[in-house]
């Protein structure tokens, strides 16, 4: 019996290496040879893959030069790829090319709608070229890893600190509670704390005040720049 052949992956655990290793060395011309011999046939795949799966209609040259765009992102924001944080190198550079996309078609489709007949424009073809639901769960995603590095930072008090982990946790089951009443969180946090409603809300409140600027960001950008130290008062 022939054995079955084994599909190649082309984006595996020997790219992700190649990606650190490139990231732990500065000279440039081992870079070079990194780069091209094991990590840009990787990158060029998962943008033509991530193209053609969410269908971004609005841009004004070929799939090619989208595609030569797409990479070209990747390898400016390579450095910020951080392995010890868990995620795959598939997973975060996956995330960070269909942001990219889901901006620029986006900014594309505005200047359509600026020059072109209101008459003539079907919005929703638009908005329904990207699944929004996914991208805003990506951004959720970005948000709880940037709120959980930098709880320190912005809380001293060892009970804010306990509060801002619990609604951090939270966060991450979001998609296994099913009442997202507000009161109904309140009370889970306080079962997890122990602490008084004001105290929930005075965390919530240091949160709301840099989630726009955060939102912001990763808008403009599409991928969330790793945060300056700074401190939010608590008071």
């Amino acid at each position: 019996m022939p054995k079955k052949k084994v599909r190649k992956v082309y984006f595996g655990m020997e790219v992700q290496e190649a990606i650190v290793e490139y990231n732990s060395t500065t000279d440039h011309n081992l870079r070079n040879v990194i780069y091209r011999d094991r990590i840009h046939a990787a990158f060029d795949k998962l943008s033509e893959n991530i193209i053609n799966t969410f269908k971004f209609s609005y841009f004004d040259y070929s799939f090619t030069e989208v595609k030569q765009e797409v990479v070209a992102f990747l390898v400016m924001n390579i450095h910020k790829y951080d392995h010890t944080k868990g995620s795959k190198a598939f997973s975060y550079f996956s995330v960070v090319a269909k942001n990219y996309l889901i901006l620029h078609n986006n900014n594309n489709y505005k200047k359509y709608k600026s020059h072109d007949p209101i008459d003539v424009l079907d919005s929703e073809k638009y908005i329904n070229n990207v699944d929004k639901t996914e991208y805003y769960n990506d951004f959720i995603n970005v948000l709880v890893e940037y709120f959980e590095d930098n709880i320190p930072l912005f809380f001293s008090r060892k009970k804010d600190i306990d509060v801002a982990y619990a609604i951090i946790e939270l966060m991450k089951k979001r998609e296994n509670i099913e009442n997202f009443n507000k009161k109904a969180l309140y009370i889970l946090i306080r079962e997890m704390t122990n602490v008084k409603t004001s105290q929930i809300t005075k965390v919530v409140n240091v949160f709301k005040k840099c989630y726009t600027r955060i939102f912001n960001e990763y808008e403009t950008n599409g991928i969330l720049e790793k945060p300056s130290p700074f401190k939010f008062p608590t008071t």
